[in-house]
């Protein structure tokens, strides 16, 4: 899988997926399954790169003092929105706000399309960011909704 980082507002970012056939309906629940969990872990601040205590012991977690109150301590990170996914042709796309979640977010989430790529649906291409010249994007087409909406 080919990965590009184009320009990147995160904010207002477009992530872009190109596969190898114009998906089926359940290659299209994967990848849909894939981005609603990770914008779900964002939304409740899972992509906070200043509480990585784990990650930061090492391999011998053993028995590990945790601190509970390291969430507290640090900035908040939270993903604020996301958009429908959209597909045309070979291509798929969705919208987010990531809000001030950490960048760790999008290394989880390429991690989890090469897996998935891997075993489920064949992703050519993954853009972060920008547009494609042959799919505009319309000003009013950020159509966003919550986690917490109906």
């Amino acid at each position: 899988m080919y990965i590009q980082f184009r320009e990147f507002n995160p904010f207002d970012v477009w992530i872009w997926l190109r596969f190898s056939t114009i998906p089926s309906a359940r290659e299209r629940q994967y990848i849909e399954e894939v981005f609603n969990s990770w914008f779900y872990l964002g939304k409740l601040g899972a992509f906070n790169a200043e509480n990585l205590q784990v990650q930061d012991t090492g391999l011998d977690i053993s028995y590990m003092n945790y601190d509970e109150q390291g969430y507290d301590k640090s900035l908040l990170a939270l993903m604020h929105n996301m958009g429908e996914f959209e597909y045309e042709g070979e291509w798929g796309r969705c919208w987010f706000d990531l809000g001030t979640s950490d960048a760790i977010a999008l290394d989880i989430l390429i991690n989890a399309l090469t897996q998935l790529s891997e075993e489920y649906v064949t992703i050519e291409e993954l853009y972060i960011g920008g547009e494609n010249e042959d799919w505009p994007i319309e000003e009013n087409e950020n159509n966003s909704y919550s986690m917490y909406d109906n």
